[in-house]
């Protein structure tokens, strides 16, 4: 066995002849991969070069650690407890609004020195007068006490600026920032850059929109009306030209709170500045109303366009409260006899009772008919401009005043006075402009739009059929109405106009006045509708909505008279 396990081990060692034959270094050996060589071991030197490496770079870190955890530990613990870091928005701009001749409306003011726009912007607007409740005004950026925004956006209040906020906003970009306890700034880096809001271009010519604003503000300030408004529009579009209302707040004051004692005395002021009168005032119309009676009535054959009644100045039927007595209706002068279109000229309270409730052997189109014919010219209704607030109004009938007057059954006088634009009617100016604009297209009714060419509102015009010959009969009664009756300031040797005025009596004892004036221009071929109204003055003055619109159609003929051809 021993010598078995000799055996065995001798026999596994190399033989020299084979030493000597590896050592020759055969020519098939690929010497660059050391074939045919002896294999070496390392030297001790080298290894003792790693380990010396190795043992000096851990003796660094060791120190380097024992500088940061010991000697300097509570100078970082502190730094690290101080300094803070705050994801902060990068502003985007809000978008820019623009009349039609791409006139700055409104824009955003940055701080000079603020490059990266960190700082919160302001919104700043045109300083002309006219445009505050038309633009509206913004909620700036805020701040805690602490210096972070807990709002980091404008937000729309009121006007284009709510209406369109989606559109105006823009997408913020996010900048991290690290800063000290003393708030300095020690790093920052953007994250993502802002997107700026959307720019829009209003239908609203700037110039118009001023001198309209101006006029109806001379004109209260000088007869003693508590506020006004108007509206010139397009008739086949419905691209507002001009809106505005008076009062009016300053929307730079509003959107930068820059003087707290004028934004108190706005909500405190009784005439109601933050009202858009042309959009959310209803007021009871006057005789705006009787051009679309009389074409219910044509259309209900209850009178032909020729047939004249006397209108002497008042007409009287049964008291139904007092039996022995008469209930006397009166017009506002004597006309004696009159057509329609002598009757829509002169403005004849008693043509209008006549045709619209009936008397004698003179029959009445009715209170249905007229609620019909109001409706079908989409008075009562909302017109869906672009801009918030806006009202229905209301358009008397037998169920109105049986909710309102708890079961009052309706009687021939309310007919009478609903038939002349009295009692419990109420429009709003704009809803007004859309059923002028309906009389003047002969049946398009468009919804009006501050934002020019807007898709979405070309989309939604809507027409109704017309009887041309009834309509005509309209027209030229409104014609009568500038050339020889009511409306007489608006025949201008620039333009020819057709128009209707209107007289409401208001108030306790009707001891006030809204003094209306609607129409549309050219006359020969009509491209724009227009609305003033005046509201609450002293009963005297009456016809002062005409000489405001006369004012602005004067201006318009020498400034802007590419609206006026």
């Amino acid at each position: 066995m021993r010598f078995f396990r000799r055996h065995k081990r001798h026999t596994s060692d190399i033989d020299p002849d084979e030493i000597f034959l590896d050592s020759k270094n055969l020519p098939n050996f690929n010497t660059q991969q050391f074939e045919g060589r002896l294999e070496r071991a390392i030297p001790k030197r080298s290894i003792i070069l790693l380990g010396v490496f190795f043992a000096t770079v851990g003796v660094l870190f060791i120190g380097r650690l024992g500088v940061l955890q010991i000697a300097k530990g509570d100078f970082y613990v502190k730094k690290s407890e101080n300094n803070t870091l705050i994801k902060q928005p990068i502003f985007a701009d809000r978008g820019l609004l623009y009349d039609r001749n791409e006139t700055l409306l409104a824009w955003n003011i940055w701080d000079p020195a603020d490059t990266n726009k960190f700082s919160s912007p302001i919104r700043a607007y045109i300083k002309e007068p006219g445009f505050g409740l038309l633009l509206g005004y913004v909620s700036a950026p805020a701040k805690d006490s602490s210096g972070r925004y807990w709002r980091d956006v404008f937000i729309g209040q009121d006007g284009i600026e709510k209406a369109y906020t989606n559109e105006l906003t823009g997408t913020n970009g996010v900048r991290i920032t690290e800063t000290d306890v003393a708030g300095n700034i020690q790093a920052e880096n953007i994250i993502s850059p802002p997107k700026p809001g959307d720019n829009i271009i209003l239908s609203i010519d700037a110039r118009v929109q001023k001198k309209l604003y101006e006029s109806i503000a001379s004109m209260a300030h000088n007869s003693s009306f508590s506020g006004g408004a108007g509206v010139i529009m397009d008739a086949y579009t419905g691209e507002l030209l001009a809106l505005t209302s008076y009062p009016e707040y300053n929307s730079n004051i509003l959107s930068n709170r820059s003087d707290k004692k004028v934004v108190s005395g706005y909500f405190s002021d009784k005439r109601k500045v933050f009202l858009n009168r042309a959009v959310s005032g209803l007021y009871t119309p006057g005789s705006i109303v009787k051009p679309f009676v009389a074409y219910g009535a044509l259309e209900e054959k209850v009178i032909s366009p020729l047939k004249s009644i006397f209108a002497n100045g008042t007409i009287s039927i049964p008291n139904p409260y007092f039996p022995d007595k008469k209930s006397i209706f009166k017009d506002h002068d004597v006309f004696g006899y009159v057509d329609m279109r002598e009757a829509i000229a002169v403005s004849s309270d008693i043509y209008f009772y006549e045709i619209g409730g009936g008397y004698q052997d003179q029959k009445g189109m009715g209170i249905l008919n007229i609620d019909k014919y109001s409706k079908l010219f989409g008075i009562g209704d909302k017109t869906g401009i672009d801009l918030g607030g806006e009202k229905v109004g209301i358009i008397p009938t037998p169920e109105w005043k049986a909710k309102t007057f708890k079961g009052e059954p309706w009687r021939v006088g309310d007919t009478y006075n609903t038939s002349i634009g009295q009692y419990g009617f109420q429009v709003t100016p704009i809803q007004m402009a859309r059923a002028v604009a309906g009389i003047a297209t002969n049946g398009i009714l468009p919804t009006p739009h501050v934002r020019r060419d807007y898709e979405e509102y070309k989309n939604r015009i809507q027409t109704i059929e017309i009887n041309q010959e009834s309509m005509t009969v309209v027209w030229e009664g409104m014609r009568m109405a500038v050339t020889e009756g009511t409306a007489r300031a608006l025949n201008l040797p620039s333009v020819k106009v057709a128009a209707k005025s209107g007289t409401a009596q208001i108030g306790f004892g009707n001891t006030n006045t809204n003094s209306w004036i609607v129409g549309f221009f050219p006359y020969e071929s009509p491209r724009y509708v227009f609305v003033v109204l005046m509201e609450r003055g002293p009963k005297s003055a009456s016809g002062n909505a005409t000489r405001v619109m006369a004012e602005v159609l004067d201006f318009m003929s020498v400034y802007t008279p590419e609206h006026i051809q």
